[in-house]
């Protein structure tokens, strides 16, 4: 098998080849909203570090999908990284309480790197408070805590603001990636 086998357009033609993304993980995380875009991150050539509580350990998503974690939260610097993804689930909702986490998402918004969150992943962002006059959309459920945090709702797949990227469910999802490759690649050709 030759390398164009493996990536047709050669492997310079990868549009986040260089690019670190951190995901967060946790217990109850939505199964397709981490691994649907930390795959499609990485055929497009990131390097990709899912970071939870604890390092190396494996946390079960809330449809039984099992993830390991690369990495503990507490280890991990906004600096090393050129993104944020947060999948939604139940995950969110304990991880928002973690001071680290908090500082960590506000860390890739002051720097204008991505802070991406589909479904109810906005409650990280939220709480952090990094939402403020920017256009979000996220799960119904969540809606008036994004509203109430001075985000801009709007329905829709996904919406782009700035080098925030949201989306509301799986079902976004292809959409949620598109956003994400938008922001990571602009300004690159």
């Amino acid at each position: 098998m030759n390398d164009r086998s493996v990536h047709p357009a050669g492997p310079g033609a990868l549009p986040l080849a260089n690019q670190r993304f951190l995901f967060f993980v946790g217990d109850v995380y939505e199964d397709l909203e981490l691994w649907y875009p930390k795959l499609r991150l990485i055929e497009a050539g990131a390097t990709v570090v899912v970071a939870g509580p604890q390092a190396a350990r494996t946390y079960e998503g809330k449809n039984g999908y099992p993830c390991q974690s690369d990495a503990a939260l507490k280890d991990v610097r906004a600096e090393d990284f050129d993104g944020l993804v947060v999948p939604g689930g139940f995950m969110p909702d304990k991880l928002r309480r973690d001071p680290h986490v908090l500082g960590l998402v506000r860390e890739f918004a002051a720097a204008e790197k991505l802070v991406a969150a589909i479904c109810h992943g906005g409650w990280i962002p939220i709480s952090a408070g990094v939402y403020g006059g920017v256009r979000v959309t996220g799960s119904l459920g969540i809606k008036d805590d994004l509203v109430n945090a001075g985000a801009i709702w709007v329905d829709a797949a996904v919406v782009v603001d700035r080098h925030f990227v949201s989306s509301r469910m799986p079902d976004d999802l292809p959409d949620f990636c598109r956003g994400i490759l938008a922001v990571c690649t602009a300004g690159a050709e």
